[in-house]
C-alpha cells in the first residue's frame, strides 16, 4: 500500500492540532477521480473546522485544490489531466485537500487549460465559482444596476467585486478597516464605506439598491433586506459576522415587501440543481490569464508551514485568498 503525507486534525483547537503525518494514499473507486494535488486555498470553513465549530470534519480538511488527475476509473477524466476539486465532502465527510492526493466524486471535479502557475490556480476554484453563483445565478446582475458587497475585502468579496465590474456593475463595498479601502479602489469599485451596523439608516442609496451579497452574514442580514429596492436582491453567501443565527427573525414585519432573500452556499457545488459544469471556470481561468483582471494569491505557504497559514488567515492579515503548495 502506498502512503503519502498528509495533514491530519489531530483534536480539536489550536495550531497544534494540524500534524503532518504519513496515511494510506486514496484506491481509485468508481464515481470517483484521485487527484495529485498541487496546491489548494485556505478558507474561513477550515479554521471552523479545526477549532471543533463545525457540524462535520474528516481527519483531513480542506475544502478545495488544483492538482493532476492520478486515475480515474469511470473514465471522465484522463490521468495527467489538470483539474480543479471543490466541495462534494472534502474536508467534511471525507478526505480532503490538506495531502498530496485526495479523492473526490466525479461530480465535483472540472478539468481546465492554463498555463498559470499552481498557486495562482490554486486560489481561483472556491472562490471564484462561489462569487460566480452569488452574482450570475442568485443576484442576477446586470450590467449598470448597483451592487454593495458587504465583506469586501475577504477572498470571496473580492472575487466578486472584480467579476461584478467586469461584468458592467456599479459596485460599492464594505470593510471594517479605512486601512483596506485602497484595496477596494484598486478592483474598480466605485466607492468604499465603513462595515457596521444599521446601514440602512445612513447609507445614501439605502432602499434603491438593486442587490446586496452579504457576506458580513445573520449579524447585518435583516439590515441588508432593507437596502434594495422594490423587486432588489439580497444574497446571503457567508459568516464573516460570525455564526450565530439570526435572532426572532419575523420576516412580515422585518422585510419590505417585494424584495428577495436567497443563498447559497459552496457545500451545494455538485448537487443536482448546482453542477459545477454550469460555472464556466474556464473562462474565468482565461479572463484571468488574458489580465481582464488580477486574481493573484495574497500569499503562499509551503505544505509544512499550515500552521502558520491557518495563523495568518484566523489573524485577518489576509487581503485575499491565502494558497498552499504541495512539494
Amino acid at each position: 500500500m502506498s502512503v503519502m503525507r498528509a495533514i491530519v486534525l489531530d483534536h480539536f483547537g489550536g495550531y497544534d492540532a494540524l500534524v503532518i503525518k504519513e496515511i494510506p494514499e486514496p484506491e481509485p473507486q468508481a464515481g470517483t477521480v484521485v487527484v495529485q494535488v498541487k496546491a489548494f486555498g485556505l478558507n474561513h470553513a477550515e479554521l471552523h473546522m479545526r477549532r471543533g465549530e463545525w457540524a462535520e470534519a474528516a481527519p483531513v480538511s480542506g475544502i478545495e485544490c488544483v492538482g493532476v488527475v492520478k486515475s480515474c476509473p469511470s473514465g471522465e477524466f484522463k490521468p495527467g489531466q489538470k483539474v480543479a476539486a471543490f466541495m462534494g465532502g472534502m474536508g467534511r465527510v471525507i478526505n480532503g485537500s490538506y495531502a498530496q492526493y485526495t479523492r473526490v466524486p466525479v461530480t465535483n471535479v472540472v478539468a481546465f487549460e492554463s498555463n498559470l502557475p499552481w498557486e495562482e490556480l490554486a486560489a481561483i476554484p472556491e472562490s471564484y465559482a462561489t462569487s460566480w453563483t452569488f452574482l450570475f445565478r442568485n443576484l442576477e446582475i446586470k450590467a449598470g444596476q448597483t451592487l454593495l458587497v458587504r465583506g469586501g475585502t475577504s477572498a470571496l468579496g473580492q472575487a466578486a467585486i472584480k467579476m461584478a465590474v467586469a461584468a458592467g456593475a456599479r459596485v460599492i463595498a464594505t470593510s471594517r478597516s479605512k486601512d483596506r479601502f485602497s484595496l477596494l479602489e484598486k478592483l474598480g469599485i466605485q466607492r468604499a464605506e465603513i462595515e457596521k451596523e444599521k446601514m440602512s439608516e445612513w447609507l445614501p442609496e439605502s432602499g434603491k439598491l438593486d442587490a446586496v451579497l452579504d457576506l458580513v452574514g445573520n449579524s447585518v442580514v435583516v439590515d441588508s433586506l432593507r437596502l434594495v429596492r422594490r423587486g432588489g436582491r439580497v444574497c446571503l453567501g457567508g459568516w464573516l459576522g460570525g455564526l450565530d443565527p439570526i435572532v426572532d427573525f419575523n420576516p412580515l414585519l422585518q422585510m419590505k415587501s417585494g424584495v428577495f432573500l436567497t443563498f447559497f452556499g459552496s457545500p451545494h457545488f455538485g448537487l443536482p440543481e448546482y453542477p459545477i459544469s454550469d460555472v464556466p471556470l474556464g473562462d474565468i481561468y482565461a479572463d484571468i490569464e488574458a489580465g481582464k483582471y488580477d486574481a493573484k494569491p495574497s500569499k503562499v505557504f509551503k505544505f509544512d508551514e499550515i500552521r502558520e497559514a491557518h495563523e495568518y488567515l484566523e489573524m485577518n492579515q489576509a487581503a485575499g485568498k491565502v494558497v498552499v503548495v504541495v512539494e
